[in-house]
């Protein structure tokens, strides 16, 4: 299986502002306003308007989507977890393909500016001819590809000085207009009347890509829940405003031939008003525009990719990262290789309709997504932005952006409707086999199938990811207890047919950021850690993958590993080494661990030898889990199973017991019945035993383990190793509120534990990830 890194980085709030408006400002202004103006005249700057407008309606869901799951992919996550997996494809698909058209487009305007300075002559290979912009923008898309390759961190660096650099000359331009306007050369606005508007609004909204690239990186962003709406919000509108503030003013200050079917008009422009000098200006920003445009679609086209491939959606071996440049290479290479065909096959307005027809696709489902979430309001969705005028954004913005599509070039559609149906094709044919999450308008539909029309059901039924890969994550950290931890892993992966999920967690300092503590270290000792658990798991005969992941949180992220990773069981170390970070509140632990994102499993590694297992019982869902592992125990190593039951009716525990078995398929294991005090008995039926199993005396176990506050001593006290047990569950409205008080009955059933108050804290109790 793979073995791959989570790419995590710190992104300030200037440098998310910047993906967005560095990519948006490029084309927009530099390239586009010589064909808008060439079929609208100066009714162009309203078509960027449109374009801006729009763009806001789908910035504003992207925006809460984006604080709710701050994670990489971007508007195809958010499609691929609300309306699942076939419309992931489609997003996908989309996404990733219009993003390359978008980069060739950039590089075709790059190759124009270049040939404002230094003439090139066309070249012609075979059938092909290719244009002077053409040849130049081939050699700067294999350069940017390459940058790319080798690390995108020094180009996150240069991208901010290079939109500031931008503003500032096009501050400096726009000024010289304004001064120099008259305002009857927009007159007549509309020469081509108003018939053009829309198709060329289609033209130029492939200037409004880059807010939604802000998104591909939100799980990089700092503090998302507040900066990451501000920099999608904020670089629309300041684009927006840009873009039609800025064509007005020189619409008004020169005659409309000058920039009319001009591919560097701006250019011609300063030449015009300022003279050598602002045309210079303006062909260094246009060759910074475009490339920094070009730049940052390559950076987030291949972060789309890398996402499909964790999704299984395309090959995860798409996800694999470089051994000495720590890039998704394969994912970056592959994006290259299409950027490369769409620019030699493709002409300027081909290109940006092209990326404007998949980005509007992609778009519209992005707010049916959005409303797909607030309606079936599924765990663990709770966005720190909120869209405005809910459901009359979304809905408009879907609208919209389906509609502009239709007077888009023909051959574009036909082009986009293709892309469709292979994507779907590819879903049913390929990915639909791979992917393990249904998405949650199909669980929506499901839950509720006897209310909803049969057509929907089966619908949802028809295109369901056709099985579920069992995924057991195993955390990490301990070289002693790893093979333990693998074991264990390894036979509950091998009874479910599933793949174990080995993950090393390292704790950065909250004064380093994660890049910086990324490119300054070497993380050998986390790599052979997991290359032995790879070795362990396979000599068991499970499938494994690994992972290495940097946070500043390492006991909360292992609860986002296990949602990220799709973990149906957590199998953790429990020893002296905790993960609640100093400094940290500890509602947050509480939190995390009163909503279990999967069932866990937390070892006191003392051994492990599963020879003689002993269950203690008095039902319960904790305790039933605590069954399912003695069976499979049973089923892997052949052991010798007790339960254990502690009743003050002995004739009425015979029978509890003997059901309880039956219900669990455990009625050839040896059965007890004892009275007395719970723990007492339980430490005396442990010195027989090899290894306790037991489930968990409460919600939030591990909150009480890491602080050390747990109701049985006696697990802390038996000689033989422990593995204690909680399903996943949610917490409910009360719970969050007041809390879960521990001599609630329900809060202690699974072990034959009575409720009673909480005994003192017990030492090294702490939660640790192996």
């Amino acid at each position: 299986m793979n073995g791959d890194e989570e790419l995590a980085k710190d992104l300030g709030p200037l440098a998310a502002l910047t993906i967005g408006v560095g990519t948006m400002v490029g084309a927009g202004i530099f390239v586009l306003p010589g064909p808008a103006v060439d079929q609208l005249g100066p009714l162009a700057a309203l078509a960027f308007v449109i374009g801006g407008i729009l763009a806001l309606l789908t910035a504003l869901s992207a925006s809460e989507l984006g604080t709710a799951m701050p994670v990489s992919g971007g508007a195809y996550y958010y499609i691929n977890q609300g309306l699942g997996p076939l419309f992931g494809s489609i997003a996908g698909w989309g996404n990733w393909l219009g993003l390359a058209f978008a980069s060739a487009f950039y590089m075709y305007g790059f190759g124009a500016y270049v040939n404002e300075f230094i003439v090139i002559s066309g070249l012609t290979i075979g059938p092909l001819e290719l244009a002077p912009a053409q040849v130049v923008g081939l050699v700067g898309a294999a350069f940017f590809i390459a940058v790319n390759y080798v690390g995108a961190k020094e180009t996150g660096r240069l991208q901010n000085i290079i939109v500031i650099t931008l503003i500032g000359i096009l501050a400096v331009f726009t000024l010289f207009g304004v001064l120099n306007a008259d305002i009857d050369t927009l007159t007549p606005i509309d020469p081509f009347g108003w018939t053009p508007l829309l198709p060329v609004t289609g033209l130029v909204f492939v200037s409004y890509l880059g807010f939604v690239q802000i998104t591909s990186v939100a799980e990089e962003i700092q503090q998302p829940g507040k900066n990451l709406p501000r920099a999608v919000i904020g670089s629309v509108v300041i684009v927006t405003a840009m873009y039609a503030f800025i064509l007005l003013a020189v619409l008004a200050a020169v005659e409309t031939d000058v920039v009319a079917g001009n591919d560097t008009a701006v250019v011609d422009v300063a030449q015009i008003l300022i003279g050598p000098l602002g045309a210079a200006a303006l062909l260094l920003g246009g060759l910074l525009a475009t490339a920094s445009s070009a730049n940052a679609s390559i950076l987030a086209s291949s972060r789309i990719n890398f996402a499909m491939g964790r999704d299984k959606l395309v090959t995860p071996k798409i996800n694999e990262v470089h051994p000495r440049f720590g890039t998704p290479y394969r994912a970056i290479a592959i994006t290259g290789g299409l950027i490369i065909v769409f620019l030699v096959f493709g002409n300027l307005e081909l290109l940006a309709t092209a990326g404007s027809v998949l980005h509007l696709i992609v778009y519209g489902l992005l707010n049916l997504a959005l409303i797909v979430f607030r309606e079936a309001d599924p765990t663990g969705y709770n966005p720190d932005f909120e869209v405005p005028l809910y459901p009359v954004v979304p809905i408009l913005g879907a609208i919209f952006s389906f509609a502009l599509i239709v007077f888009i070039e023909p051959v574009v559609i036909l082009l986009a409707a293709v892309l469709v149906v292979f994507a779907a094709v590819w879903y049913i044919g390929y990915a639909r086999s791979q992917v393990e999450e249904a998405g949650v308008l199909a669980r929506y539909v499901l839950e509720r199938s006897e209310e909803l029309p049969d057509v929907a059901v089966s619908a949802s039924t028809a295109v369901q990811p056709e099985e579920s890969d069992y995924r057991v994550m195993v955390p990490l950290a301990n070289p002693a207890s790893e093979k333990h931890l693998i074991t264990l892993g390894s036979a509950i992966a091998d009874q479910h047919d599933g793949t174990v999920v080995a993950v090393n967690i390292v704790a950065v300092p909250d004064q380093t950021s994660l890049e910086a503590a990324r490119s300054q270290q070497e993380y050998d000792a986390a790599h052979h850690l997991l290359d032995q658990a790879q070795t362990d798991a396979e000599t068991y005969g499970a499938e494994v993958e690994t992972h290495v992941v940097l946070s500043h949180q390492p006991f909360e992220e292992i609860f986002n590993a296990a949602k990220r990773y799709g973990s149906d069981i957590c199998v953790m170390g429990w020893g002296p080494k905790s993960h609640s970070a100093p400094g940290r509140a500890e509602s947050t632990i509480d939190e995390l661990a009163h909503s279990l994102p999967c069932d866990f499993l937390v070892f006191k590694d003392r051994g492990f030898d599963p020879s003689r297992v002993l269950v203690p019982t008095a039902g319960g869902p904790d305790s039933e889990l605590a069954a399912v592992i003695a069976k499979t125990l049973q089923d892997q190593f052949a052991v010798t199973v007790t339960l254990l039951h502690v009743a003050e009716d002995p004739e009425r525990g015979q029978r509890f017991l003997r059901s309880w078995a039956a219900d669990n398929d455990l009625t050839g294991s040896d059965q007890r019945v004892v009275t007395g005090d719970v723990q007492t008995r339980i430490a005396e039926a442990a010195e027989d035993s090899t290894l306790l199993l037991i489930g968990a005396t409460e919600r939030g176990m591990l909150s009480r383990l890491v602080r050390g506050s747990l109701v049985l001593d006696v697990l802390t006290e038996v000689e033989c190793s422990v593995i204690l047990a909680e399903k996943s569950h949610t917490r409910t409205l009360r719970e969050r509120l007041f809390g879960l008080t521990h001599t609630d009955p329900d809060s202690m059933v699974g072990t034959g534990v009575e409720p009673e108050p909480s005994t003192p804290d017990v030492e090294d109790s702490d939660a640790e990830t192996g």
